[in-house]
């Protein structure tokens, strides 16, 4: 009788997500499987980086309008946002392995519906796919290291996970250069999306004898209207300030943003209501009251306003130096090699402790102020000064690569150990908001700079001050770092929990 229970036990313990009991017979192919869940969390940044060297191919082709192109970077920004937290219970729910695979035939299925897309909009509309599947694989892989690895290792993990955005940046715009550049099978910038789908089958392939089902002990269920007021609230922000310019601010868009603010009271209202009731929001009002978590998910609503450069330079170098697709691609590789380095060497610089992301963000800030300041002093329609371009590159790169690893810890470090989980999903979807809302923001900034038949001198002066709003906003995000540093984590004491 005794056996027969010990046997049930062992099989809970193994079907459940616990530091405690999954960490005291570590998996020994645990490296293996975490490999495998790495290309979940590699493929949705690589499809953020590889898209912006194929815009103007994309432009040509599809006949799409300046709104049109940033739909094809927010859309998928944007779903991939509101998803993650979703995608993340899912796999506490039924299982990381289940729904890691069920993300990435989704992920390859809406690739395919892009490298087919026949217009514009059908490409936005495989985009959006592709970031609601990606949010279901993305997450399995950071959930899975408390699952399968123990302390001493977590770290090497949780290096090599942050390493991989890096390793996305460097891969994406050149891989993309690359496709567009040799053509294959003349599928000119289609390539990008169809690669996807080879890659995805030997995942599987590998993924099916190798992963290890995991659930979390105690899966909260999902906040089913909570994620719907989260995107309608998203929706009516982004849509506007993207389609808006390009259709002369119409009545519609006005309204539209009129009703953010009330679709955001109504989602904070059954956040509240289901917190009282004991029920489990997609955001705790609970956990926002943790002091200096608000300035902590404002740094990292401007930390990413950097992935408007990646949009916004390639368009400056192919339409107004002229580069070709793979030499756009090629251009990115100091900034990529700089964001790989920057989480790998971060252990060196440890005499800067809570303030490293902060001096991360500052180096970050010094390299895009050079550029801007580079642009322009170069001479419109010429490509910059390739000493100078490779430096800079290289140290915003390496900035952001430094503040990375530290980022997350300094958000959910305000918060006690109870609501880290749902805090980290926030992070992440604020990260992924700050990608829609910059393109948006910065992006037409820069669209009505540059107006109708653009020519160099407007292309290069419009690049310029999109640089200095960037960099302006990660010196504002360094400057909030320092001021949560000097503080006390919360974790050291529990404090929130005896609140």
């Amino acid at each position: 009788m005794k056996l027969k229970a010990m046997n049930s036990n062992n099989r809970k313990l193994r079907a459940s997500v616990s530091s405690e009991s999954d960490l005291t017979v570590p998996h020994p192919r645990r490296w293996a499987m975490f490999a495998v869940l790495l290309v979940g969390a590699f493929l949705p940044p690589l499809d953020f980086f590889i898209v912006n060297v194929a815009l103007p191919s994309i432009q040509q082709d599809l006949g799409a309008s300046s709104s049109a192109e940033q739909f094809v970077i927010s859309s998928y920004a944007a779903f991939y946002a509101v998803t993650l937290i979703t995608g993340g219970r899912l796999g506490d729910l039924f299982g990381r392995e289940r729904m890691f695979l069920i993300g990435l035939i989704g992920f390859a299925l809406a690739s395919v519906l892009c490298g087919l897309a026949w217009s514009p909009w059908a490409l936005v509309s495989g985009r959006a796919l592709q970031g609601l599947t990606a949010a279901v694989m993305s997450p399995q892989a950071l959930a899975s290291v408390q699952a399968i690895f123990s302390e001493k290792e977590k770290h090497l993990a949780l290096s090599l996970f942050g390493a991989v955005f890096g390793l996305a940046s460097v891969v994406g715009q050149a891989l993309g250069g690359v496709l567009i550049s040799l053509n294959v099978f003349g599928l000119g910038w289609r390539a990008i999306f169809l690669v996807n789908l080879p890659v995805a089958v030997l995942v599987i392939l590998f993924a099916i004898p190798l992963l290890r089902e995991t659930r979390a002990r105690d899966p909260r269920k999902l906040d089913l209207i909570g994620t719907a007021l989260s995107m309608l609230t998203l929706a009516a922000l982004i849509v506007p300030l993207i389609e808006g310019r390009e259709a002369g601010w119409p009545f519609w868009a006005w309204l539209s943003l009129a009703l953010v603010p009330i679709l955001a009271g109504a989602f904070w209202r059954s956040q509240g209501k289901l917190a009282r009731v004991g029920g489990s929001p997609l955001l705790d009002p609970r956990a926002l009251r943790a002091p200096g978590l608000g300035r902590g998910l404002t740094i990292a609503l401007l930390f990413y306003t950097i992935s408007t450069f990646f949009l916004l330079f390639s368009v400056y170098l192919q339409e107004s130096v002229h580069t070709s697709a793979l030499d756009a691609g090629l251009v990115f590789l100091p900034y990529g090699v700089g964001y790989l380095l920057g989480p790998l060497v971060s252990p060196v610089f440890r005499i800067f402790g809570p303030f490293l992301t902060p001096v991360g963000m500052f180096v970050e800030a010094i390299g895009l102020f050079g550029m801007a300041w580079l642009i322009a002093v170069t001479p419109p329609g010429s490509l910059p000064d390739h000493f100078w371009l490779i430096g800079l590159l290289f140290l915003t790169g390496f900035g952001q690569g430094l503040a990375t690893p530290g980022l997350m810890h300094m958000v959910i470090g305000r918060v006690s150990p109870k609501f880290s989980g749902m805090i980290a999903g926030v992070t992440s979807s604020t990260l992924q908001i700050s990608v829609a809302l910059s393109v948006a923001v910065i992006g037409g900034v820069f669209y009505a700079l540059i107006g109708e038949g653009a020519d160099a001198h407007q292309l290069s002066y419009a690049f310029e001050v999109a640089l200095l709003i960037i960099a302006t906003s990660q010196l504002i995000g360094a400057g909030i770092g320092l001021t949560i540093a000097q503080q006390p984590s919360a974790n050291s004491n529990h404090l929130n929990n005896r609140r």
